[in-house]
């Protein structure tokens, strides 16, 4: 009687949870008929296309950065979230792979920031790549071998850097955004309507086939009329869009590989979640690494036989997250002091150890719950 009427109160009170737990199930396994696949949508009761702005980025322009004219793009709305805007994947044919490269090689390095570093010294993870390729290359053995560092990497910050205990940034934790990222996110946000976005923070997810990320809304940022861009790399994920309250059912879509997604206006504060990583779509690769031609003034570089090889690995079972944000608006400089008490963060890593199921703030009053794991083989 008990479980029944806590069932009836969740059913009331929050249909987000409900529903991500269905997601999040393994046994049985969830139905997913009803999840939004944009790489296939048309305009219906529920999606709307979008119109974007070709005429702030020139195709040579959309090109340095691996993408496809702007023209070119699919983009789409959903008609009870003003403000969301998905494109489905825009790049050019073999330039995902770079980006991906950079994620997993060149934006985890120092000074950056990652969870290893809250119990690992700076020069143990000062370069997690190449200090995972050899085990990574390797061919199986058939026995357990411990994770390298690539496959125990959690999150990496970029720019103002996330302070997952406090919940805020603050001027004097702050290193360089990667400029191929800020020049990636300028295009991207140009096309979408914002011209002007000025990227000053990154938080990057790697998410491995049973990891989850936890209902919450990205609030940190100062200045909220800045959009909120995310771009996913490898395997698909189930996205839940809530409401602004966690009564409000979300909408479930999946997020492929190149895939994009602005939340701006009136979704910028909205609950989502990722309860679920899947495989990507039947018979396409995740990444490909030919057919793009790098010409003069394109921030793309090759991508090496080695580390193509690294990278595919990692993939073929794994996702990676970025999601870019513009911190302060116009004018805007950090409190001297920021409450240590907002509603949590992209990642809800607050007190990550390895090994651990993470420390997660799944209702409204705050209290933990361990619905969300960043640790392979925990739930």
């Amino acid at each position: 009687m008990a479980k029944m009427a806590a069932s009836m109160v969740e059913s009331k009170d929050d249909q987000f949870r409900k529903i991500f737990k269905f997601y999040k199930r393994r046994n049985p396994p969830p139905d997913y008929s009803d999840v939004i696949d944009f790489s296939k949508a048309v305009p219906s009761d529920k999606i709307v296309a979008a119109k974007l702005e070709p005429a702030e980025v020139s195709d040579v322009e959309a090109e340095s950065v691996g993408l496809q004219p702007v023209r070119d793009w699919r983009a789409f709305g959903l008609k009870d979230y003003p403000g969301f805007l998905f494109i489905s994947n825009p790049f050019l044919r073999g330039s995902q792979a770079f980006w991906a490269r950079q994620c997993l090689k060149t934006y985890t390095l120092k000074p950056n920031v990652c969870n290893l570093d809250m119990h690992m010294s700076p020069s143990d993870t000062q370069d997690i790549w190449s200090k995972s390729v050899h085990e990574l290359s390797a061919a199986p053995s058939g026995k357990r071998e411990p994770k390298t560092l690539l496959e125990r990497l959690r999150w990496v910050t970029l720019g103002y850097h996330y302070n997952w205990d406090t919940k805020t940034y603050s001027a004097d934790h702050h290193t360089s955004l990667p400029a191929d990222l800020y020049l990636l996110s300028l295009r991207i946000t140009a096309a979408c309507g914002f011209p002007g976005f000025n990227a000053e923070a990154g938080i990057l997810n790697y998410y491995r086939p049973d990891s989850s990320l936890g209902i919450h809304v990205d609030e940190s940022e100062l200045d909220h009329s800045k959009p909120l861009l995310s771009l996913s790399f490898g395997q698909s994920a189930i996205f839940l869009l809530g409401g602004i309250c966690r009564q409000d059912a979300p909408t479930a879509m999946y997020m492929h590989s190149g895939d994009m997604m602005l939340m701006t206006g009136q979704s910028r504060l909205l609950y989502h979640a990722v309860p679920r990583i899947v495989p990507a779509p039947q018979g396409e690769a995740a990444l490909e690494r030919e057919g793009v031609s790098l010409k003069v003034g394109s921030v793309l570089e090759p991508v090496s036989e080695e580390d193509w090889l690294l990278c595919s690995s990692y993939i073929q079972s794994s996702r990676v997250n970025v999601t870019v944000r513009q911190v302060l608006g116009p004018g805007q400089s950090f409190p001297d002091t920021q409450s240590a008490h907002q509603r949590t963060d992209a990642g809800q890593l607050v007190g990550y150890h390895e090994d651990k199921v993470v420390g997660n703030h799944d209702d409204q009053s705050g209290k933990r719950m361990r619905s969300s794991s960043w640790d392979s083989g925990q739930t």
